[in-house]
């Protein structure tokens, strides 16, 4: 795939995994519309990309069903958009017995309900177009569970089911649908995932401080789109095998995973 002069749109794009996919994507070619809560940061990034025809759109995906009015109210003025990539997500590392019960709803509504209302906004008028490419950024915690991620597993396994459904329902209409599931990046995720009162914990944590470096993550990720697949895991190490451990040693794996202590 020619990525020159599509418009991609991109979540959490102030840092990570999307700051890097507008950073590559825009050396391609592509027009970038960048989103995040941050409305100073993407300026900023948006001022450092090549030139090109690039917006930005603050949005909170804290608050989905204003999400969903104010893209489907302004989507003529936004324009043709051909691949929508939902980055924006928050992670946690906390113990059920110990989390607050809305720990669990702040998850769900920035990582599942937030990509569903702008998938919601942006998808039909890729199905007028009769184009156009919605990717997902799950997780490997999407694919198996660990300790300390019940909210953070649980809200990724739902994108992934979401997603499988939606890749049917659109397969008539030339839509491609991709699910990404990384493994440990080398991002501030760990700095910003959520403990037991859904406040940042403000720590790293080994496994992604050790873990794989975004610009190669972004590089798999962007070949994927290109391809069209349905699906990919993007990870090194235990991180990236994870999922098919479970899938052919499931006993193992559960053990394994039982046995871990760390958050």
């Amino acid at each position: 795939m020619n990525f020159h002069n599509k418009t991609v749109w991109i979540t959490g794009a102030s840092s990570g995994i999307g700051k890097e996919l507008a950073i590559q994507f825009s050396h391609l070619g592509a027009n970038i519309i960048l989103s995040a809560r941050s409305t100073d940061k993407l300026k900023q990034l948006c001022d450092q990309l090549p030139p090109g025809q690039h917006k930005v759109i603050p949005l909170d995906l804290s608050q989905p069903e204003q999400v969903l009015e104010y893209v489907t109210t302004n989507m003529a003025d936004i324009g043709k958009v051909d691949i929508l990539i939902n980055n924006s997500g928050v992670s946690q590392r906390s113990l059920f017995l110990e989390n607050d019960f809305a720990v669990y709803r702040q998850l769900m509504e920035v990582n599942y309900f937030g990509l569903i209302a702008l998938t919601k906004a942006v998808l039909p008028s890729m199905v007028v177009q009769g184009s156009g490419s919605v990717v997902s950024i799950s997780s490997v915690a999407g694919k198996v569970g660990s300790k300390f991620r019940t909210g953070y597993s649980g809200s990724k396994y739902a994108v992934v089911g979401f997603m499988d459904c939606l890749r049917a329902e659109v397969a008539d209409k030339n839509i491609h649908c991709l699910t990404i599931c990384p493994g440990s990046i080398k991002t501030a995720i760990a700095h910003n995932s959520l403990n037991e009162y859904g406040v940042a914990q403000n720590k790293a944590e080994e496994s992604i401080e050790n873990g794989m470096d975004v610009t190669a993550a972004v590089k798999q990720m962007i070949s994927a789109i290109a391809k069209r697949k349905d699906e990919v895991v993007v990870g090194e190490g235990i991180s990236g095998w994870a999922p098919t451990i479970k899938r052919f040693f499931p006993g193992f794996f559960n053990r394994m995973t039982a046995k871990k202590n760390y958050r």
